[in-house]
């Protein structure tokens, strides 16, 4: 029956599935191809004319460096901070207690808030005059300042950013390695009882090892999605004081639609986008290995 089959049975589907591939050639390749192209266009060009100029001054711009270096900090404390309270939380929560459900919703809800309310909420917290942050404060110490100003601050205001970001983010990894808790069996835990190890012996030698995989694609997916902020650090910051809370897609964003400098965003867009390829291979090596 199968040698019998036309041409047209044994291609039929691929007509399904036009549509959705066509879509995403329209919202992807296309303004991908022509973000690459703009990137190696000399400024005000028009045409075919390509250069490297962009690329060149991307490398020498102490602005663009010192932001990598602000986005890498901002990642790094965020998936270390997503991780332990993720961890934490998911610990938690895979107990037998009552209520289970109630609070495992309850720890759900940062991730339902959008990064724009979330970055307006901690903004108006941390305000100095009207936020709720500083009069709580001087309830425990009286001497603390009335208007503390948190987010103008050089030295707290990063600081208060990634504290913003660790509460906005932490589900995806609490839930992560919630299914990754449930899904070690119950026998390797009584195994290593019986054999007279404890809860933290129990941890190291059984939970660690059976989250291992977890963990990684958990990091892995927290780190992509990190690196990519950009509302929440728009609307807390703006990346001020001056550019000490910059991070890569807001200066993109700045440097398009309000320098308009079209082609050298576009080439800051294709070395992010290069930088998180490539820490994305791990990701990928894990995942291929997996199949």
């Amino acid at each position: 029956m199968a040698s019998g089959r036309t041409w047209h049975d044994r291609h039929f589907g691929y007509l399904f599935v036009l549509p959705a591939t066509l879509m995403l050639a329209a919202v992807l390749v296309f303004p991908a191809f022509m973000t690459l192209k703009l990137s190696l266009t000399p400024e005000g060009g028009k045409g075919w004319t390509f250069t490297l100029s962009h690329y060149q001054k991307a490398f020498r711009d102490p602005v663009l460096l010192q932001t990598f270096k602000n986005t890498f900090v901002f990642v790094a404390w965020s998936l270390a901070g997503h991780l332990t309270v993720g961890l934490a939380l998911a610990l938690a929560l895979n107990q037998a207690l009552p209520g289970q459900t109630f609070f495992r919703l309850v720890a759900l809800i940062p991730w339902t808030i959008p990064d724009v309310v979330a970055g307006i909420i901690y903004r108006w917290v941390l305000n100095p005059i009207h936020g709720c942050l500083n009069p709580l404060i001087q309830m425990v110490f009286p001497a603390f300042p009335a208007e503390f100003q948190w987010l103008s601050s050089p030295t707290l205001a990063f600081p208060s950013l990634i504290f913003a970001n660790v509460w906005r983010g932490y589900p995806l990894v609490m839930v992560m390695l919630l299914a990754g808790l449930m899904a070690i069996p119950r026998d390797l835990y009584e195994a290593a009882e019986v054999d007279g190890a404890g809860r933290f012996k129990r941890f190291i030698h059984v939970t660690i090892p059976g989250l291992r995989t977890i963990i990684i694609i958990a990091l892995a997916l927290d780190m992509v999605w990190e690196f990519r902020r950009f509302a929440l650090v728009l609307t807390m910051t703006g990346g001020g004081p001056g550019t000490l809370t910059e991070v890569l897609s807001t200066l993109v964003y700045k440097t398009y639609f309000q320098f308009f400098t079209f082609e050298y965003a576009s080439a800051m867009a294709i070395l992010m986008s290069a930088v998180l390829f490539i820490l994305s291979l791990p990701y990928i090596f894990l995942v291929g290995r997996e199949r």
